[in-house]
């Protein structure tokens, strides 16, 4: 009886058991007074049990993701020839950075069904439950979010971008902007065949302030009367330094 069971386990097995592994170029991102953004390479490969199976073919889906927080987006109305804030809506939960990339053109690479489960494209991976009663448009709101912050570099997509060699290795580099914030980031790594996904396996990097900005970073927090005193105390001796070096031009 038990071997009867056990053989119609593995008769309900898939015929190709399929993993992805992956490793990053590097755990940690130090933000410096000098930072320009940084760029982590992701590379992994396919685990099998069974010979390659090509037909359909296997694709590989990359993102990363920075830290999540609430973030309330603002339409503006022009009022007697003045634009002021109006209507207001609190998305639950947006990535401060995302960015996505796949090994095919995305109607490939996943289905909307999969998408809708894994919340893999930048649409998915906001969060917005509701919206204030009068608002009947609130998916603008959170279209307008993904349009600034894409016109900032911070949601990003490379579609039909990551390598993906004789089905079993990848990689793909992503550059993260000089404006992101300090925070874990989430990378994850799906594998998916005709749409949908067969395995997937995430890690994170660590985005931290070092030296002078983390310095200065921690009082603000911590002490922000005397982190506004030194801001002052510094542009007072800017603007003496600038008015010296102008007095001592014009007398020579």
């Amino acid at each position: 009886m038990i071997r009867a069971l056990a053989l119609l386990l593995l008769l309900a097995l898939p015929a190709s058991a399929e993993e992805v592994v992956m490793g990053l170029s590097r755990d940690s991102v130090a933000i410096t007074t000098d930072f320009d953004g940084s760029e982590v390479l992701i590379f992994g490969a396919v685990k099998r049990q069974t010979e390659i199976l090509t037909d359909p073919p296997l694709q590989v889906i990359v993102t990363v993701s920075g830290p999540v927080t609430p973030v309330t987006v603002w339409r503006k109305e022009r009022r007697l020839g003045i634009w002021v804030n109006a209507d207001a809506v609190e998305i639950d939960a947006a990535p401060s950075f995302y960015a996505v990339a796949s090994s095919a053109p995305w109607d490939q690479s996943i289905s909307e069904v999969e998408d809708l489960r894994h919340k893999v494209s930048v649409e998915r991976a906001i969060r917005s439950v509701g919206a204030p009663m009068g608002i009947t448009d609130s998916q603008s709101f959170t279209d307008g979010l993904i349009r600034m912050r894409t016109n900032d570099g911070l949601f990003e997509t490379f579609y039909d971008s990551v390598e993906f060699r004789e089905a079993t290795l990848f990689d793909v580099a992503i550059r993260m902007p000089a404006t992101i914030v300090e925070g874990t980031y989430t990378i994850r790594v799906l594998l998916t065949r005709s749409g949908k996904v067969l395995s997937q396996h995430a890690s994170s990097i660590e985005v931290r302030k070092v030296g002078l900005e983390r310095w200065l970073f921690n009082l603000s927090r911590q002490q922000p009367a005397l982190y506004g005193l030194l801001s002052i105390v510094i542009a007072i001796a800017a603007g003496w330094g600038a008015s010296a070096a102008f007095r001592a031009l014009r007398s020579s």
